[in-house]
C-alpha cells in the first residue's frame, strides 16, 4: 500500500442585538485577548497526517465543484433566499427575557452580499454550519464568524455597515470601525487561512453560514442563543431556518454540513433528516474560547477533519 503524505499547512421587541456566531452562551465576557494566527503552528500539527490512497473512495476525488448551468446564478439565489429568511424572521414577536434581536442581513446586506458573491458562485462539497451571529463578528459586518480584521485583511472584504433598529448600550454596531475582535471568529479563519493560504482555496469546496442569522440578547446585553428561546419561538425559528438550510443544501449540492458545535450538528441532521436528503452530517468542536478544554481547539479541529475524511480538502 503506499502511502502519500499531504500537507494541509414583529418588531415590538427590541430588535438586533449581537449573539454569536456558535451555541455557547452567556454571550457578554468575549473579552479574551485573541492569539495571531501563526500562534498555533498548524504545520506542525498537519505534518502528523498520513492520508492513503485506498482510503479516498471514487466519489470523493479531489476536484474541482460541478460544472453548473450558465443559467443559474447561484450567488444571486442563495441571496434571494437569505432576504426571504431574515424577513421571516423579523416576523416573529419575540417575548421577554429577549429585548434586542440584530438582523445583519438586513442593516449589513451590502457586506453579506460581497462576501456571497464573491466566495459561492459555485456547488460546494461542504457546508460549514454555524449558529448565530457574534457581537463583534457578523453582528458588525453581515459575515458568518466575522471576525474584523480577518474579513477585511484575508476575506477581502470592506464596506459601510447600517444600523439596527434599537442598540443595547453595551453591543454597539460600528461595522469595521469596531476595535473589539471576536475570539470564535479569528479562531476559525486562521485555522483556514494556515490551511490552505488564500480563501480561494477554502471556498472551492466549502462555505460557511449561520442556521439562524439573528443576534437576540437580554437587556442588559447577555447573548440569547436559539436554544434559550421560550419553546413556541424555538419551534417558529426552527422551521423558518431548517427550510432555508435545506433549500440551501439543495442550492449549493452540498455532499457533507459539518456543524461547528454539537447544536448545529443535531439541527443539520433534523432537517436533512425531515426533508429525506441523503447530505451526510458531522462535526468540528466550537472555537469559542469558553468552551471547556478549547485552548487547543486547532489541534482539535484538524484532528476532527482528519477522522472525518475531509482535511484533505482544505490544502495550499
Amino acid at each position: 500500500m503506499k502511502t502519500v503524505i499531504k500537507r494541509f499547512t414583529m418588531r415590538p421587541v427590541k430588535r438586533f442585538k449581537a449573539s454569536h456566531d456558535g451555541p455557547v452562551s452567556p454571550r457578554a465576557k468575549e473579552d479574551v485577548e485573541v492569539e495571531n494566527c501563526q500562534d498555533e503552528n498548524i504545520d506542525k500539527i498537519v505534518k502528523s497526517v498520513e492520508v492513503t490512497e485506498n482510503e479516498t473512495e471514487d466519489d470523493d476525488k479531489l476536484v474541482g465543484p460541478p460544472k453548473i448551468p450558465l443559467t443559474t446564478d447561484i450567488a444571486k439565489e442563495l441571496l434571494k433566499l437569505e432576504r426571504s429568511l431574515a424577513e421571516q424572521l423579523s416576523k416573529i414577536q419575540f417575548q421577554k427575557p429577549v429585548e434586542y434581536v440584530y438582523s445583519p442581513l438586513e442593516y449589513a446586506f451590502n457586506i453579506h452580499s460581497m462576501y456571497v458573491e464573491k466566495y459561492c458562485q459555485n456547488p460546494k462539497k461542504i457546508l460549514f454550519l454555524g449558529i448565530n451571529p457574534g457581537p463583534w463578528g457578523m453582528s458588525q459586518n453581515g459575515v458568518p464568524f466575522g471576525e474584523i480584521s480577518m474579513v477585511r485583511k484575508w476575506l477581502g472584504i470592506s464596506g459601510d455597515v447600517g444600523k439596527p433598529e434599537r442598540e443595547q448600550p453595551d453591543r454597539l454596531v460600528k461595522g469595521f470601525a469596531c476595535t473589539r475582535s471576536e475570539v470564535s471568529g479569528k479562531r476559525f479563519w486562521c485555522l483556514f487561512q494556515e490551511l490552505c493560504e488564500k480563501p480561494e482555496n477554502f471556498f472551492l469546496h466549502a462555505y460557511l453560514r449561520n442556521y439562524c442569522p439573528i443576534a437576540l440578547m437580554d437587556v442588559k446585553g447577555r447573548n440569547i442563543t436559539p436554544a434559550d428561546l421560550k419553546e413556541n419561538e424555538q419551534k417558529m425559528v426552527q422551521r423558518i431556518c431548517d427550510k432555508t438550510l435545506v433549500d440551501t443544501i439543495k442550492l449549493l449540492k452540498i455532499e457533507t454540513v459539518i456543524g461547528i458545535g454539537r447544536f448545529a450538528e443535531k439541527r443539520a441532521q433534523l432537517a436533512v433528516q425531515a426533508a429525506g436528503l441523503k447530505t451526510k452530517v458531522t462535526f468540528i468542536p466550537h472555537p469559542s474560547p469558553r468552551a471547556v478544554g478549547n485552548a487547543n481547539w486547532n489541534d482539535k479541529a484538524v484532528k476532527r477533519l482528519q477522522e472525518i475524511n475531509l482535511l484533505r480538502y482544505f490544502t495550499k
